[in-house]
């Protein structure tokens, strides 16, 4: 099987990509450069480097032949911060090249293709009372991504969306998305404790995203779903007090430090003041920070058979890998590191 794959030089892309090269599979890439110093591309990947955006469609269709699967796993998440609508930037960067490549991809016969989502989605799916797509434009996002994604399938193209949650693993020579927690909390170093919201998450190991994907593709019984499937993604579930006790011992502060839960209300208004600032400075979020305190306050788990059972994931160490992030987040934070930041890819 031949794979192409949009991001194939990221956290995650790569870790599918050696997944694919160690299963016998080949695999083509379209990323943006640089590359992160050190980080542990596979050498048989072939790696065309520049803007998929800006290549023709028949740039595109003549990388796409003789390929067999398409790998969209590049995109912006909702940590991203631009002037209103920020809506519009998912859109360009998560949106509009399904838009193009999945047409494509059917012209020059590629059988299925994977998704990177959020699992923002699932729970919008979930909980239709919650209203969150009205609320949070990253949210709304990515149900529409979905949408656009399953336009495309039929008997002879199956589409898979994979609702990512919480990812730890670190990429030598690329800055973690962890970064902004290290920011948050360390405001709060002063007090004797750590206010946080009461929920949890799901989550699961960079390597375990790979395996996902490779699962997702190899995935046989899409027709059962009408050839699309949306996949809740979770290893593992944690509460919000056991991770932090782990971010703190991977920031040198032990695993005793106190947290405590804190209503949504009380959350609510600390949102309210984030947002008063961004208003200010004439950026928006693709999630609002008042409605994040609900959301927060939710032990938002999955399943974790969608993982180890459908997609045969296997186990990882979760501990190392969230210890790992945060150690690395510490060093970006500090400027100890020279790292590349995430991109749009």
């Amino acid at each position: 099987m031949k794979v192409f794959m949009i991001g194939g030089t990221g956290l995650l892309g790569c870790e599918a990509a050696r997944i694919f090269i160690e299963r016998g599979h080949q695999v083509k890439s379209v990323a943006l450069p640089p590359l992160p110093e050190g980080a542990p591309i596979p050498e048989e990947m072939e790696i065309i480097f520049g803007n998929i955006n800006d290549k023709t469609d028949e740039e595109i269709k003549e990388m796409m032949k003789g390929c067999d699967s398409f790998i969209f796993a590049a995109g912006v998440d909702e940590r991203i911060e631009y002037p209103a609508p920020v809506y519009d930037v998912y859109h360009k960067f998560n949106i509009a090249p399904l838009e193009r490549m999945l047409p494509l991809a059917k012209e020059c016969g590629l059988k299925n293709a994977v998704i990177l989502g959020s699992y923002f989605a699932y729970l919008a799916k979930e909980r239709p009372d919650m209203k969150l797509t009205e609320q949070h434009p990253y949210i709304r996002s990515r149900i529409d991504q979905e949408n656009v994604a399953f336009s495309y399938a039929d008997e002879n193209f199956d589409v898979a969306v994979l609702e990512l949650p919480y990812i730890f693993g670190t990429q030598p020579g690329r800055k973690p998305v962890w970064v902004i927690l290290i920011e948050q909390l360390q405001m709060m170093d002063k007090f004797p404790c750590t206010f946080y919201p009461k929920g949890g998450t799901a989550m699961l190991t960079a390597r375990q995203v790979g395996e996902a994907i490779v699962g997702a593709v190899e995935y046989e019984d899409y027709a059962k779903f009408n050839h699309k499937r949306a996949w809740p993604i979770s290893c593992y579930n944690m509460k919000w007090d056991e991770f932090l006790k782990i971010v703190y011992d991977a920031r040198g502060m032990g695993s005793n430090r106190k947290v405590v839960g804190i209503p949504v209300w009380m959350f609510a208004m600390f949102g309210k003041k984030i947002e008063k600032e961004r208003a200010k400075m004439g950026i928006e979020s693709g999630i609002y920070t008042v409605g994040l305190a609900e959301i927060m306050d939710l032990d938002l788990f999955i399943n974790t058979n969608y993982c180890f059972r459908d997609l045969k994931v296997t186990e990882d160490d979760i501990r190392t890998a969230i210890f790992d992030s945060i150690k690395l987040s510490v060093d970006a934070f500090e400027g100890k590191a020279n790292l590349i930041d995430m991109k749009g890819e």
